[in-house]
């Protein structure tokens, strides 16, 4: 009611003051938080890519939910495709060792990949199986809240970072992922292969202890 109105209606009515109308606020609906049990139900039918049709299971994720350290890889392998757990081939070893020697256990960190399905022999995923499946990732960092992501190899810091630069020119350097510190390094698989990279790996990781306030 505008004041002219207002003062009409006083006019006639002799009314000394009336009560200014507000109207109600528009209904908004109800935002839906995202939880771990929505997330879980959501991987569990998940056949937005090829796949689903291969796996015996898909891999979450594993370890403490509420972390300040997160690990990424880039895909379930053999082993994973099994269990139903992330990195626990001969790859997951090393990386539990990595963590140890970080003065944390498997069950400190959160443990992820990009893709949640084992691509066939595991080849790198397809750019379609990736863009499939990087929203459960980005939705996991989100209820994790770490305060440092470590990237394991280049799958995962190219999809994680959108950035098209060989690890070897990445590696030891931080990035940032909405506000969160990534430190891009080398995949345990890979050094298997290379052992002469497990130092510089070492140097990558006293990096991300420092930051979190951990003495080599």
């Amino acid at each position: 009611m505008d004041n002219f109105a207002t003062l009409e209606l006083a006019a006639i009515y002799g009314i000394a003051e009336i009560i200014k109308y507000t109207p109600p606020a528009p209904a908004v609906a109800p935002q839906t938080e995202d939880s771990w049990q929505v997330l879980e139900s959501d991987l569990a039918d998940c056949k937005l890519c090829g796949l689903c049709s291969t796996r015996p299971n898909s891999v979450f994720g594993s370890g403490n939910r509420s972390a300040e350290l997160m690990f990424i890889g880039e895909g379930p392998g053999a082993d994973e495709d099994k269990s139903g757990l992330p990195f626990v081939g001969r790859a997951g070893q090393l990386l539990t060792k990595m963590i140890e020697a970080m003065h944390y256990k498997r069950e400190d960190v959160f443990i992820a990949n990009v893709v949640k399905c084992r691509p066939p022999e595991n080849r790198d995923p397809f750019q379609n199986e990736v863009d499939a499946c990087i929203d459960f990732l980005h939705r996991q960092i989100r209820l994790v809240k770490p305060k440092v992501i470590v990237a394991l190899g280049a799958v995962s810091v190219m999809h994680l970072l959108n950035l098209d630069t060989r690890i070897s020119k990445l590696r030891g350097i931080f990035q940032d992922y909405e506000g969160i510190k990534v430190m891009p390094t080398y995949h345990p698989a890979y050094l298997l292969r290379n052992e002469t990279k497990k130092r510089d790996v070492w140097e990558d990781l006293k990096q991300v202890m420092a930051l979190l306030g951990k003495t080599p």
